[in-house]
């Protein structure tokens, strides 16, 4: 804990402001509004999918499972607020409730404005045969352990005010649940997880807090040489905000590390949304309705095209239920005689299904989801056979299959506008509560001394950019661990030191973050699978 020697009393902001009663209101207001929203555009797709309702039983399930996913992502909102405000409101900046609101409202825009490509990142992490029956009691149990586990590590985590990373703890819940899910049945516990992809994401976890101290380290130093001011390098004085343009730049990188903040965080629960309902009301929501009828035409012809250029790579005989191969395939990726003509096969009979009704928005209630599992099947298993060079097609079957892969992906690989709305506004709304804990932490214990206008410069500047990186290639990177770690690179070049205390702290806590989510997300799926 910082004693008054090391940090000014005075310096230090006022974070004991309580909200009014116009702000609770406003709050609770929004909060309503945002679930009245989700629940009537619920009605409205399904209504519009010509859905006779026989059994409330689905729609109960339905609801509990967003109400726990837009949980999960309200978490995300207050655990990690102070990534973007512990700067501002530490040197002044901006007081902590005009920086708290103003960081919420970033964290809804970046939402909305999301590409959605760390959302189908995340969900690419799951068992495949998992995904394909979501909307089994088996699914549900998936998607239940493995955001409960997420919430109940960041709660602990956040009252014990560690700056944990929530995506660290998600990637952690959901690679528990493959092993696990492996594992009951009897298989290896290294084949329920696609490890290409987990690795591809560690690392981007595991670099991301390394560059986020040596980034700032190395940007504190730049300042030192180029702006000779002793003010921006020193403490403040009192309540006294920074210069002009010191306190525009933290401002700006405040605005720019909530939104990027919306814009990664926001798109995993997302994807997790997007799961739950196609699982649901896959008539609704296994498709993508809104793909004009010209492009399902455009689908009909570039599957043909591909299945004869499959054909003519391996002329064999396809085998009787080239699902069932390609299944197995993707369980255990190897070569076999009969993977290609399995996939010429059922990219024949997508492309066939799909020419006969027309477009997208005709396929019948009763086949979406059947239609659908076929398409994300054959997308992974060329997905797979790329990865791994399994096999070498030539220059134009090449060109045809991974054209047809972008078109599968396009028809299944969609999020409506609601959940967007819904998702942004649990993030927003979470942003605004119970942030201080974890910016006290970030503010006061992580230094041995007050965060200085440069210090908190640099660190957000490098967090904007690295998290900015991160989601334009699809990466769900850690925004807690790239701020906290390089307020703590800059406090090592500017010569103040680590609280050691805080610093064997955060390092327990990115340790155990992923054993520990894997173990309370594997222990949960099998609770669930029995009760389900």
């Amino acid at each position: 804990m910082t004693t008054p020697s090391m940090v000014s009393q005075g310096a230090l902001p006022k974070l004991d402001a309580r909200p009014g009663k116009t702000t609770l209101a406003l709050f609770f207001g929004l909060l309503l509004a945002g679930l009245a929203y989700t629940f009537w555009s619920l009605k409205q797709d399904v209504s519009a999918s010509g859905t006779v309702v026989t059994t409330f039983t689905p729609f109960l399930l339905l609801g509990l499972a967003l109400l726990i996913a837009l949980g999960f992502e309200f978490v995300n909102g207050f655990h990690d607020t102070a990534n973007a405000v512990a700067t501002v409101i530490y040197t002044h900046s901006l007081p902590a409730p005009v920086a708290v609101v103003w960081s919420g409202l970033c964290n809804f825009l970046g939402v909305l404005l999301s590409s959605g490509a760390v959302a189908f990142g995340i969900v690419a992490l799951l068992p495949v045969e998992l995904i394909l029956q979501v909307g089994s009691g088996t699914g549900f149990a998936m998607v239940f352990a493995l955001l409960l586990a997420a919430i109940i590590w960041n709660l602990g985590t956040w009252w014990l005010g560690l700056p944990a990373s929530s995506s660290h703890t998600l990637i952690g819940s959901i690679i528990g649940v493959g092993v696990a899910n492996a594992l009951m049945h009897g298989r290896d516990g290294t084949s329920g997880v696609d490890w290409g992809q987990a690795s591809k994401v560690g690392y981007a976890l595991l670099f991301s807090p390394l560059i986020g101290f040596a980034c700032a380290a190395l940007l504190l130093l730049a300042l030192r040489v180029l702006v000779k001011r002793r003010e921006l390098y020193q403490a403040p004085e009192g309540q006294t905000p920074p210069p002009w343009w010191i306190r525009s730049v933290l401002i700006l990188t405040c605005t720019g590390v909530s939104f990027a903040h919306g814009s990664n965080d926001g798109q995993k629960g997302m994807g997790l949304i997007m799961l739950i309902l196609v699982g649901t009301l896959p008539m609704a929501y296994a498709l993508n309705k809104t793909m004009p009828t010209e492009q399902s035409l455009q689908f009909s012809a570039v599957a043909e095209v591909t299945r004869q250029a499959l054909v003519r790579s391996a002329p064999q005989a396809p085998p009787n239920d080239p699902r069932q191969t390609l299944t197995a395939f993707i369980t255990e990726p190897e070569a076999s005689p009969e993977l290609v003509p399995a996939l010429a096969a059922l990219t024949g009979m997508i492309g066939e299904e799909v020419k006969g009704y027309g477009s997208l928005n005709r396929v019948p209630a009763e086949a979406m989801a059947n239609v659908r599992n076929d398409m994300y099947l054959t997308s992974e298993a060329i997905r797979l056979i790329d990865k791994n060079q399994l096999v070498a097609f030539d220059t134009d079957t090449t060109r045809h299959v991974q054209l047809f892969k972008r078109q599968l992906d396009d028809a299944t690989r969609y999020i409506p506008l609601w959940v967007k709305v819904a998702v942004a506004i649990a993030l927003g709304l979470g942003t605004m509560v119970g942030w201080r804990r974890i910016v006290v932490t970030v503010g006061e214990k992580i230094g041995k001394t007050h965060l200085s206008y440069a210090q908190g410069a640099s660190a957000e500047v490098v967090a904007m950019c690295t998290i900015g990186a991160a989601d334009m290639f699809g990466l769900p990177v850690s925004t807690t661990h790239v701020l906290s770690s390089g307020v703590a690179g800059t406090m090592v070049a500017n010569g103040s030191g680590i609280q050691k205390r805080t610093l064997i702290n955060l390092l327990m806590a990115w340790v155990l973050t992923l054993p520990a989510a894997m173990l309370l997300a594997g222990s949960l799926y099998w609770i669930l699978n029995q009760l389900l």
